[in-house]
């Protein structure tokens, strides 16, 4: 029977921060389904379908500006501007509308899912809007190269593979955690690396194709830095981590609007 003096006694909700984390990391896309999820658990799936529409039209306008802006404008703007910008109006929208719930909810020292939890979400996110900025890097009308393609769809394999990891930080132990960074996330992003190398040599690769190599480059080394982060976080089960995992995440974040552009 439904307590009336605590509503949310019985569900999981996703905390005021917690969603920040996701947009943070993952763009206006984590945040709108976590917004969703908690209208769900709410009982008020209309609500939390419309707003995951929008944060998905949200995220379209964000990163079709960033493609569309000119260089020289895009170029004075801050890496971090825009994930903090879109980061604190998300802030201020769950709020708004679930601001009080919230409160109440943990002031009555209900369940609410881990940090953990919502960042492997905007770590999903941005998982999506990368395959999407490599369909588009891939459809760029410039002169094709069949080995730089053969050598990229190898790239996006590897890349799959290994950000599994992050599905599996609610479901496996710390023992099968570490054995997959070591075994499979780090050499996936180490193998990336040495592809990007690779495709750097291929005769005539046009400027483009160069330029967005180092990008990818950037992406890949910063990968690595992220799994290294989870090793140590996940070896030494403290959270002193969780700045410089948020940090390594917005980078990423600002990466791939770069390679968009």
């Amino acid at each position: 029977m439904l307590d009336p003096t605590n509503p949310t006694k019985h569900i999981k909700l996703y905390s005021q921060r917690t969603i920040g984390i996701a947009s943070f990391i993952g763009s206006p896309l984590a945040a709108g389904y976590l917004i969703k999820e908690n209208y769900k658990a709410l009982n008020e799936p209309e609500k939390g379908n419309k707003a995951l529409v929008i944060s998905i039209a949200a995220t379209i306008f964000i990163f079709v500006s960033m493609v569309l802006l000119p260089d020289d404008i895009i170029n004075k703007i801050p890496r971090m501007l825009i994930p903090a910008a879109y980061t604190g109006l998300t802030y201020l929208i769950v709020d708004k509308i679930h601001g009080a719930i919230l409160h109440k909810h943990l002031e009555q020292n209900n369940s609410f899912y881990s940090g953990w939890r919502a960042a492997g979400i905007g770590v999903i996110a941005l998982i999506i809007i990368s395959s999407v900025t490599l369909v588009i890097f891939f459809s760029l009308p410039e002169k094709t190269n069949t080995t730089y393609d053969a050598a990229f769809e190898e790239f996006s394999k590897n890349e799959k593979a290994s950000l599994l990891f992050y599905q599996h930080l609610e479901t496996k132990n710390n023992a099968y955690l570490i054995n997959e960074i070591d075994k499979i996330s780090i050499p996936k992003w180490e193998a990336n690396i040495a592809i990007i190398h690779k495709t750097n040599t291929i005769k005539d690769l046009p400027k483009a194709y160069i330029e967005r190599n180092e990008k990818l480059l950037t992406y890949s080394e910063l990968r690595i830095e992220a799994f290294k982060l989870f090793k140590k976080a996940i070896t030494y089960d403290t959270d002193n981590y969780d700045e410089d995992l948020r940090r390594v995440h917005s980078e990423i974040d600002a990466i791939l609007v770069s390679i968009n552009e």
